[in-house]
């Protein structure tokens, strides 16, 4: 992200949101976007940029304050990541977080070294000086710790406010100057009262009056909307999700009839998905859907495919091109419409950070079906109005368009649907063998009042074999792995600790009501290191 895209991101935002922003300076953290979220629940906006941007550039920019991100780095190396000198002279309050604590207390005449010993994971950390930061703040917390160098000698004008057992520099403070630091992770779930300290520094350190709303964000995106497209018409590919379902109910708001609604039925939803979506948005909904079936040709696309990158592409390519060949039957339009979210945007392209440049770096971790397949040769426009949102923000924004319940609180799931459950080469025989098990996993999780309080839950189909004995009979057949997380915007995830005697139910369902399956297992991967999809 350079600074010219920087600067036009935040220029789309309403004006009272300009006012309020928090810019967070990006050094390379695994958890930099989950800051940008964290500031959001504060009620203020947050954007995320290189840490090269210039002290000029941000002064144009006005944002209310700045949060250093932690990253992999040491600042005491040759070419680690530097920021620009003058962003110290703008008079804007600071919060550096782990490396950023370490960089601020260097850059002001203070001296890091490699700690005696390193910190990582939960540490017992005592507040001694309740200064604004900690306003609130119980004297002891948990806190999430991931460092090897400590803080060994305070810059002027600052003071310790708060160790560890391990490290006594744990957080320092410049109340006259707004500056503040802090060695562990206020934003990661672990640490108690994170939440609360990073509120502190929005409203009470950086004074903003928390604005950013999403009744206000709605209004400006159907604005945007309207302004952008005028009477064009709007093409939306609709999956019965929470993020094109909002979208369809935001579009119809912006630009009524001008927006065409259509569903692909490739092949790879969830059973009864299809005929229940159409259904609804009809009847229920008073928004026309074109429904597609298109079932055949998906699977002749993926016959003997088995590389799921190769999947999520020919599954992208096909789905516009029978985007394309529909909006000449339907025509014309001129624009796209994608429920594209913002970790999407950063787990397509593996955001890093180069430390010579600041500049981002993409290293590959998946395509989603949303960025990552659309052909270079796309021949509409793309209007994608959630690409600045995290999905809990999508479900808000949800709820002030007066989308469904049933509809806000369903499981994620990914465009190119079951195709990248079924693990190795796609067939209609192995797509109904998972949609089978996939329907008693979302029942039985309904039925015993678990599916709201897992993020995601599903099936996996393995391309393996295993022995097994039915009716005193050998029996050789696939197993379903079950995967249930829980997650609160799907960047990072732990498997959810399901009840014994509930896996047993599943497990016996599954086995005896499915034809060919033999074996269950349980997926207890977190992400980090796996991702929450197999594929």
């Amino acid at each position: 992200m350079t600074s010219a895209q920087t600067k036009e991101g935040l220029k789309k935002l309403p004006d009272n949101c300009l006012e309020d922003s928090i810019a967070i300076l990006d050094f390379g953290s695994q958890y930099s976007q989950l800051i940008a979220r964290r500031v959001r629940e504060a009620s203020t906006y947050s954007e995320l940029m290189p840490f090269s941007v210039s002290a000029e550039e941000l002064k144009r920019l006005n944002p209310k304050g700045i949060i250093l991100s932690g990253g992999p780095n040491s600042c005491y190396d040759e070419g680690a990541p530097r920021l620009d000198k003058d962003i110290w002279t703008l008079g804007l309050p600071v919060l550096g977080v782990c490396y950023g604590m370490q960089l601020m207390a260097r850059d002001l005449d203070g001296d890091v070294t490699p700690a005696k010993e390193s910190e990582y994971g939960r540490a017992l950390l005592t507040v001694v000086e309740h200064d604004t930061l900690f306003e609130g703040v119980e004297p002891a917390i948990n806190s999430w710790m991931s460092h090897g160098d400590s803080v060994s000698k305070l810059p002027p004008g600052f003071r310790v406010s708060a160790k560890t057992a391990n490290t006594p520099v744990a957080a320092i403070s410049d109340d006259e100057r707004g500056y503040y630091g802090v060695q562990f992770h206020p934003e990661v779930v672990h640490t108690q009262d994170g939440q609360k300290i990073i509120e502190n520094f929005v409203s009470k350190v950086c004074k903003c009056s928390q604005s950013w709303t999403m009744d206000k964000f709605v209004d400006q995106a159907i604005q945007e909307v309207r302004e952008r497209v005028g009477d064009k018409r709007v093409l939306l590919a609709l999956s019965g999700g929470v993020d094109s379902s909002t979208l369809a109910f935001l579009l119809h708001k912006a630009i009524g009839d001008n927006l065409t609604c259509m569903f692909i039925d490739q092949g790879f939803m969830r059973k009864n998905e299809p005929e229940w979506l159409v259904e609804k948005f009809e009847n229920e909904f008073n928004i026309h859907v074109h429904f597609i079936k298109a079932r055949d040709r998906f699977l002749e696309k993926l016959k003997g495919v088995t590389d799921p990158e190769d999947k999520r592409k020919i599954i992208g390519n096909e789905f516009i091109r029978v985007f394309e060949e529909e909006s000449t039957r339907l025509g014309p339009f001129d624009y796209l419409a994608q429920g594209t979210l913002y970790p999407d945007v950063i787990e397509s392209s593996g955001h890093q950070i180069d430390p010579k440049t600041g500049e981002r770096i993409a290293v590959k971790i998946k395509s989603h079906h949303n960025v990552g397949g659309l052909p270079e040769d796309l021949k509409f426009k793309l209007v994608e109005p959630f690409n600045k949102l995290f999905k809990d923000e999508v479900r808000l924004a949800a709820k002030e368009l007066g989308v469904p319940d049933g509809i806000v609180r369903r499981h994620p799931f990914p465009g190119p649907g079951l195709a990248i459950r079924v693990i190795g080469e796609v067939t209609k025989e192995r797509l109904a063998t998972l949609r089978e098990a996939d329907w008693i996993i979302r029942e039985e999780c309904k039925k015993h009042k678990l599916y709201r309080e897992i993020w995601q839950v599903f099936g996996v189909l393995l391309p393996v074999k295993s022995v097994g004995v039915m009716g005193d009979k050998r029996t050789y057949q696939n197993p379903i792995v079950i995967r249930a997380v829980t997650s609160e915007d799907g960047m990072t995830a732990d498997w959810a600790r399901l009840p014994y005697d509930f896996l047993e139910i599943l497990s016996s369902r599954i086995v005896n009501e499915v034809p060919g399956i033999n074996r269950v297992a349980y997926d207890i991967t977190s992400k980090p290191p796996s991702t929450i999809e197999w594929e």
